[in-house]
């Protein structure tokens, strides 16, 4: 038994029911932040001709992106300041106006604004969650629901492009545009997750004096999506030696050092610097940046590998993804129950990343003609590293740092989590698409000395690849067996980079201290410790 922050009324653990009832309004509200990273790339076909605007299609990815990943730590520091439940329903109906919105738009600025608003929201949801969980479930309990959080990751990736590729393949459902019912369909849900949080989520609220870092909420912001603008949009798009790209990305990094050395002066930093000197903290933030680059950076490869080289269409993709969802969640509930056991969780992001490198690298032996069931072995393994490292580094983190400062802490993690992912897809996009163009010139020239007359009239340009691969039965089978190795010999060698970065998450996991899991009596004198310093 523990008092209520602040008020010096015995506050009573939450029992398993209650926190199951909490985790339903939780999960929900992050399945549909992870959702919408995925669901709207196999509709932007559609959704493009339906609003005309192809030049723009990209931005509809990366402004929810780019205010998901900005805002995540701005999120946790708010939280610690006026209370979880607050700030996490302002999260969803951020989000909720954002896709009643972008379900409306009629043009694509509208769409790009609005997603930019959805983002806003999901910044929130992704990183509140496990920031409330760390408030009313202590360490040594936690590992027992992690499992539900791997099967939310695991869901979201294979339903996203599923349900994206079933709506936008309807002309219309209800009288209603089919792409539209993308958005739509996250607000019976996130009424539901307003609802349930309104009803049961009680979490004591410590009052603190306080003082809002503006300056350094506004250079977090300004860095984080002038660097995301320079590795997300303009790499990709302009080459990575072109002027603006190698600008936003000089901007973005100065403004970044300037941000650091602000917080190491402001009196309520949004990022104190002093959490860095916790290993367990710095660790599992680098270890967390490393996860994010494997998980979406190689992950990503995979529906590009069954749509273009096995001719699966989204759906189909999607579906096959399901080996990948059933390693995370199974792993994630194994391991989550077994630290709740024994209370030792090292030894899982160890196996975990170890694991997830051999996935990777086994990937590498993929070719035009590999069996389904032999990628579905390579994509368990994979999962399961996932599900064996994902969970575990946040019950490491939350373990190892202040009361006051969880959530901060547990957001920052997220943060960190989403700028790898950011970072391993543009860096891996880019040697895939560098690749490709060397493998397809190379191949075509060696068709062209061995078979002049199959290359005849057959465009090697950008366009002319995507003419090849969209409609190969208007092409001789060597010509379309060309290509298609071109792009395996390409999905081999972004296997390859991933592979190493992986491989640094082994070694980080083998550098983490392995501290005792705080009980629940552990928690409560940490809470009203916490609420002591604060009244104070």
């Amino acid at each position: 038994m523990s008092k209520k922050a602040g008020t010096g009324a015995p506050e009573k653990a939450h029992t398993h029911r209650e926190i199951m009832i909490i985790l339903s309004g939780l999960m929900t509200g992050m399945l549909l932040a992870a959702l919408d990273q995925t669901i709207v790339s196999t509709a932007l076909k559609t959704i493009v001709i339906d609003l005309h605007g192809l030049k723009e299609y990209t931005w509809v990815v990366t402004a929810y992106l780019l205010t998901s990943t900005a805002s995540t730590p701005l999120y946790g520091k708010i939280s610690d300041l006026y209370g979880r439940r607050v700030v996490f329903q302002f999260a969803i109906v951020t989000f909720l106006v954002g896709s009643l919105l972008a379900g409306l738009s009629q043009n694509m600025t509208q769409l790009i604004a609005t997603r930019a608003l959805q983002g806003l929201g999901a910044g929130g949801l992704m990183a509140l969650t496990f920031v409330i969980i760390g408030d009313i479930v202590p360490p040594r309990e936690r590992g027992r629901y992690q499992g539900y959080f791997g099967a939310v990751w695991g869901l979201s990736s294979v339903a996203g492009p599923l349900l994206g590729g079933f709506f936008s393949d309807h002309q219309q459902i209800l009288g209603v545009t089919g792409w539209r019912w993308i958005f739509y369909i996250n607000l019976p849900f996130g009424i539901a997750a307003l609802a349930i949080t309104s009803a049961v989520l009680h979490i004591p609220k410590v009052k603190r004096e306080h003082s809002i870092d503006y300056l350094g909420a506004l250079l977090l912001v300004a860095g984080v999506t002038t660097m995301l603008l320079s590795l997300a949009v303009y790499g990709p798009q302009d080459g990575w030696l072109d002027a603006r790209t190698l600008g936003y990305l000089f901007v973005g990094l100065v403004l970044s050092v300037i941000f650091v050395f602000w917080e190491g002066k402001a009196k309520e930093p949004i990022l104190p610097m002093r959490l860095f000197k916790n290993h367990t903290f710095t660790l599992t933030s680098l270890l967390g940046g490393v996860i994010g680059a494997g998980m979406f950076g190689a992950i990503v490869m995979l529906p590009l590998y069954l749509q273009i080289v096995k001719g699966n269409t989204a759906t189909e993709a999607g579906l096959k993804l399901i080996p990948l969802m059933l390693g995370i969640v199974s792993t994630s509930i194994f391991s989550g129950k077994q630290i709740s056991k024994t209370g030792k969780y090292k030894l899982f992001p160890v196996i975990g990343t170890a694991v997830m490198t051999v996935g990777i690298l086994l990937m590498t032996s993929l070719t035009r003609n590999t069996p389904y069931w032999q990628l579905s072995i390579y994509a368990i393994l994979v999962g399961a590293g996932l599900g064996l490292s994902m969970q575990t580094i946040v019950i490491a983190l939350q373990n190892s740092v202040d009361f006051k400062d969880m959530g901060v802490a547990t957001s920052s993690n997220t943060f960190f989590r989403s700028l790898g992912s950011v970072f391993g897809t543009a860096i891996f996009g880019a040697v895939l698409n560098n690749r490709l163009t060397h493998y397809m010139s190379s191949g075509f020239a060696n068709l062209a000395s061995t078979d002049p007359t199959a290359v005849a009239g057959v465009d090697l340009s950008q366009t002319g690849i995507t003419h090849i691969i969209a409609a190969p039965k208007t092409f001789a089978p060597v010509v379309v067996n060309t290509a298609l190795d071109a792009y395996v010999n390409a999905f081999h060698i972004v296997f390859y980079t991933a592979a190493p970065v992986t491989a640094l998450g082994f070694i980080l996991a083998l550098s983490l201290r392995e501290l005792p899991l705080r009980t629940n009596n552990d928690y409560a004198a940490a809470r009203e410790e916490a609420a002591g310093e604060a009244i104070g």
